[in-house]
Order: structure tokens, then sequence, then C-alpha cells
């Protein structure tokens, strides 16, 4: 039998490596905010899609009262 958790990638202590911020100017400051905003947006999709998903299995396993 094949381990399916040897196929799944390392979770990386750090995800984001943040630039040197004082080798950017304003406006690549901000947008560089406005691309973490979109990111933070994407994330949150993703954790809203994950809660769906598992309160549609818990739903699905429920068992039967008495």
């Amino acid at each position: 039998m094949i381990n399916s958790d040897e196929d799944l990638p390392k979770p990386s202590k750090k995800l984001l490596v943040p630039p040197p911020l004082d080798m950017l100017g304003i406006d690549e400051l901000n947008g560089y905010i406005l691309l973490l905003q979109d990111e933070i947006s994407r994330v949150k999709a993703a954790i809203s899609s994950k809660d769906a998903a598992k309160a549609a299995a818990a739903a699905f396993f429920k068992m039967p009262p008495g």
C-alpha cells in the first residue's frame, strides 16, 4: 500500500518571503499592499470552501438520533 502522505508537499514554515521594504518606493509599497490584500482574499475564499466541505461531510455522516 502506498502512503499518500509521502506524496504531499512538505509544509513550509514561512510561506511568503517579504521583500525588503526599504528598497521599495511609495508606489511599489502601495502595489505590494494590493497584492497582499488579493492574497488575503484568496486565502479567505479557500478557508470558506474548506469549511463548507467540512460542514457537508459532517451533515452527511451525522448519526440519526436514538
